[in-house]
């Protein structure tokens, strides 16, 4: 009885909100795990572990210190699905970036950094590319592409694997078709990584596409080249045979890594839903345990599905860290780690002095037509289209955030306030500014129909909607957005004693429609702009704070 309860729970997700696609290795005692970011910087979020449910956030792989180029474009451009492997000492990070040249790996012997330029990988095809090092220090890279299927005999989506010259960071001959899915003719195989166990090469994919139908399937070879056999009971994991409404979905993407004790775990992205098929918190990390059976992997093994609680492993010491800040009142010379900008923060728009965060005013506005994300095609670097926006993720299913600006308009394009933005053109704005001659506090609703792959829209017809509009002629505002799962609130008034309420009850499933499928998450945030005017302006921010809860 003492033993049950000192048992400690692992609780789902373990990093909550806007961390999809994730990758961990174990180096001794320690556990790291990255994410993708996408178009937010800094880019790949690095977390650490020691029991595999407490994490902290230790620093981000990619920085402008080691070239890091991302643009402001559609909000799911950039990186994503990025590989985190280590061999003989070194840290390896392989991932593409659509807003630069593509597949590329960085290194670092320590993974809070500082981690390499990119090693850009022109030879290597496709997305997801993985790293696998095997007994005899050989690496190969397996990726996402079009192979030429023995099994069909045609050109098809599908996994391919090639041997690496880690030193000289290219590969060694030609790629080779090893798998394409479980499912005849499956949407999307890909994120692919490959384990060796007992003799045999396990491969782990996804198929089913990263949204309703999103599986977990895997393979095996006693050759590293295969042709793989599929597992007879996959997929592996699952949750698309629970219906479009199940509290947890979009189950998928994972990643493997064996405890010291001979144990597994795997790792998986999956999206809480809220209120409806809708997922305001984008794709967050999950885990669940793995033992094996038969020479297969058995996931979750007690349920088949990812649950909410799981018991901690006994093997590993509870290690709990500091919680994320939630109260910023700038009075650091630097940013603290959970905020992000939307594109690489190339112009000379924001700094922190006299524990204030100041944003100039940049003409580019927050809502303009949306751009298709070319995969393949490295798109010609942009260094003075930046939006001047600081946001934080979206982590709990209810929040409330609060900030105390200063900022006085002087032309009816300048603006500058609070925004929850999902997806670019889907958000909600308090804003300050001039309207018909007179000093104004709005709710502004911006809405998207979308035509097409939701980041490779072929049509995209954008609605700015102005909710509500009150007269304030204070330089000093106090903005309040409370979100009650999808039910928005907002407030203002010169002090947090002080308050009125500006528009009650917007719905937030306006603005988290199912057609934008919830790849990335809600980015919760302070901007300023004078939307294509050229400003002198600036908003001053003497605080933020965030509070969030899953009640």
């Amino acid at each position: 009885m003492n033993q049950q309860m000192n048992q400690h729970i692992i609780r789902n997700p373990i990093i909550s909100g806007f961390y999809p696609d994730p990758s961990i290795c174990r180096v001794g005692e320690d556990f790291y795990l990255i994410t993708s970011s996408f178009e937010l910087y800094p880019g790949i979020p690095i977390f650490h572990s020691k029991d595999l449910a407490n994490w902290e956030q230790i620093g981000y792989v990619m920085t402008k210190d080691n070239g890091f180029h991302v643009g402001a474009t559609n909000y799911r451009g950039g990186v994503m699905a990025p590989t985190i492997r280590y061999h003989k000492g070194i840290f390896y990070a392989i991932n593409a970036n659509f807003a630069d040249n593509g597949n590329f790996i960085v290194t670092a012997t320590n993974p809070r950094g500082p981690w390499s330029k990119p090693h850009y990988l022109p030879d290597v095809p496709g997305i997801d590319a993985s790293l696998y090092f095997d007994d005899d220090d050989k690496a190969y890279i397996v990726g996402t592409s079009m192979i030429d299927s023995p099994e069909s005999g045609k050109k098809e989506r599908g996994i391919y694997l090639c041997e690496f010259d880690i030193e000289k960071m290219k590969t060694i001959g030609e790629p080779k078709a090893i798998w394409n899915s479980a499912l005849r003719n499956a949407a999307s195989p890909e994120a692919p990584h490959i384990y060796k166990k007992d003799g045999w090469y396990y491969l782990l994919i996804s198929e089913g596409g990263t949204e309703h139908y999103h599986a977990i399937t895997i393979a095996r070879s006693r050759d590293i080249f295969g042709w793989y056999e599929g597992n007879p009971a996959n997929p592996v994991l699952t949750h698309r045979q629970f219906g479009y409404y199940h509290p947890i979905d979009n189950v998928g993407h994972a990643d493997l890594v064996e405890l010291e004790d001979g144990s597994w775990y795997a790792v998986a992205l999956a999206s809480r839903i809220i209120n409806g098929q809708h997922k305001n918190l984008g794709r967050e990390t999950y885990i669940v345990p793995v033992t094996w059976e038969r020479g297969w992997p058995l996931f979750s093994p007690e349920s088949g599905k990812v649950d909410w609680t799981y018991p901690a492993p006994q093997s590993l010491p509870w290690t709990m860290y500091p919680a994320e800040i939630g109260f910023d009142d700038f009075d650091k010379d630097t940013l603290e780690m959970p905020w992000s900008f939307w594109g690489t923060p190339y112009q000379d728009f924001w700094s922190l002095h006299d524990s204030v965060l100041e944003l100039k005013l940049l003409p580019r506005p927050l809502v303009r037509p949306l751009k298709r994300v070319r995969i393949g095609r490295p798109p010609e670097k942009v260094y003075d289209d930046n939006v001047s926006l600081i946001g934080r993720r979206q982590r709990h299913t209810s929040f409330t955030i609060m900030a105390k600006m200063n900022f006085r308009p002087v032309t009816e394009h300048e603006t500058a306030g609070l925004i929850v933005m999902q997806a670019c053109n889907h958000m909600f704005r308090v804003e300050r500014t001039i309207s018909e001659g007179k000093n104004v506090i709005r709710f502004v609703m911006v809405t998207t129909e979308i035509v097409g792959s939701p980041h490779m829209p072929d049509v995209a017809e954008t609605t700015e909607t102005v909710m509500a509009v009150k007269e304030y002629d204070s330089d000093t505002v106090v903005i309040k957005i409370v979100a009650d799962k999808q039910d928005h609130s907002f407030y203002f008034g010169p002090d947090q004693d002080n308050l009125t309420c500006l528009y009650k009850n917007a719905d937030g499933g306006l603005i988290n429609p199912e057609t934008i499928n919830g790849m990335v998450g809600t980015l919760l945030g302070m901007f300023a702009s004078s939307n294509e005017t050229e400003s002198e302006n600036s908003a001053c921010f003497d605080w933020f704070s965030y509070f969030g809860s899953d009640d």
